[in-house]
């Protein structure tokens, strides 16, 4: 591939630039990037800041112009990527609905289901969350015990889901139940578009080990669907679910920006701290350690930009997202936990005691664990990249 940019892509990426310089958030380009603790004004301010993205054409450049996004080329949605985390700027508060559910809508959803969630989904009007995982359903979702009987014109649902990222702020969830149960346990399985403001469905916080709460469990009694929320055929569901897995891990891959600007941030705090009087950069071990993050986050943006360019020429992504969402994930895993490492026994400290940023570094060590679970834990990504990349068995037992 070429990455050498033309004229007309650095004029994409000036005004992108100009655009985020003037529409971040007051402060936001000065440092001052704290989100609200609150949980309604943190919704609150996602959701104006996904408004102001759609409003200026940049919520979701990649999709389809017909969908309202700008039909973006490779090079584009590599500035596009590149823009963001230089400013580092808002995440999305509809990362799930723009990464994961309306591309798959766009693919396999009904006419009428495309026209009722996909724009709501750009303006972060309705906000969506997953329903996959189950207290003995992760990383097998054939095991999954929520079910969805038919009752009349409607579908009543039991049962509990867990992991539930953005669950506490969805509008909507995009859910596995089973409405039947044939000799293969991947059969039988169907997707539901589910209201999640309805009656019978309880949603309770999971407070994570770094105090934050993005993970819920979600309690489904008697809750209700119509054959209209039906994504697919009628329990033909996992088809839909592994296009909906493929969308999520390329998704996670595209992280692989962010971890760039990570390594940065890291160089820089390696530059700033000191042990007895040098900075911590010249010690051996130290650049030793940078050496080696530097040259696996090359080699991670490198697969990246090489599956990436597959993915726009076939027009869906494919098992390489494995690779991608495998390598990203334990790297970050691997770049936080030398950062606090190399901080000594400082790197013990917390909050207003951190030696650098506010405990960035610890917070950000903690959450990563999660990072190799979510989307598919890191064997189930090597079993995928061994069986529909390399060809190889499944392995004894499967």
């Amino acid at each position: 591939m070429d990455f050498s940019f033309t004229e007309k892509e650095e004029a994409f990426r000036t005004e992108l630039r100009t655009w985020l310089e003037n529409n971040l958030p007051d402060g936001w380009l000065e440092g001052n990037r704290e989100l609200p603790e609150e949980l309604n004004e943190y919704s609150i301010f996602l959701r104006n800041w996904q408004r102001k993205l759609y409003e200026g054409g940049w919520a979701a450049i990649a999709w389809p112009e017909k969908y309202g996004g700008r039909d973006a080329t490779l090079i584009e949605e590599i500035i596009y990527q590149q823009e963001m985390v230089r400013l580092k700027a808002p995440p999305l508060v509809n990362y799930v609905g723009i990464h994961m559910v309306a591309p798959t809508l766009m693919q396999i959803g009904t006419e009428d289901q495309k026209e009722a969630y996909i724009q709501k989904i750009l303006t972060g009007e309705e906000v969506w969350c997953q329903g996959y995982s189950e207290p003995n359903a992760g990383s097998d979702l054939t095991a999954i015990q929520t079910a969805a009987v038919k009752d009349g014109d409607k579908w009543i649902i039991n049962g509990q889901k867990v992991w539930t990222s953005f669950g506490h702020l969805a509008d909507r969830c995009f859910l596995l139940a089973r409405t039947s149960r044939g000799e293969k346990k991947h059969k039988g399985i169907t997707v539901f578009l589910l209201d999640m403001k309805q009656p019978g469905v309880e949603t309770r916080p999971i407070i994570q080990m770094d105090g934050k709460h993005d993970f819920n469990e979600v309690y489904l009694t008697d809750a209700v669907a119509y054959d209209s929320d039906i994504v697919g055929e009628l329990d033909e569901g996992w088809r839909v679910m592994i296009a909906l897995l493929m969308h999520e891990r390329t998704g996670i891959g595209a992280q692989v920006f962010t971890l760039e600007q990570q390594f940065q941030d890291l160089a820089a705090m390696a530059k700033e701290l000191h042990e007895d009087g040098s900075p911590l950069i010249k010690n051996p071990f130290v650049r030793k350690t940078m050496v080696d993050l530097y040259t696996k986050s090359k080699g991670s943006l490198l697969n990246y930009y090489r599956n990436l360019t597959k993915t726009l020429k076939s027009g869906q992504p494919g098992a390489e997202g494995s690779m991608d969402k495998l390598m990203v994930s334990e790297l970050t895993q691997e770049l936080f936990s030398q950062s606090v490492s190399i901080q000594g026994h400082q790197g013990m400290l917390w909050k207003e005691d951190a030696v650098a940023g506010k405990s960035y570094w610890q917070e950000n060590y903690l959450y990563s664990f999660g990072m190799t679970i979510g989307g598919g834990t890191s064997e189930v990504q090597r079993n995928t990249i061994a069986e529909r990349i390399l060809g190889l068995p499944k392995d004894i037992g499967r």
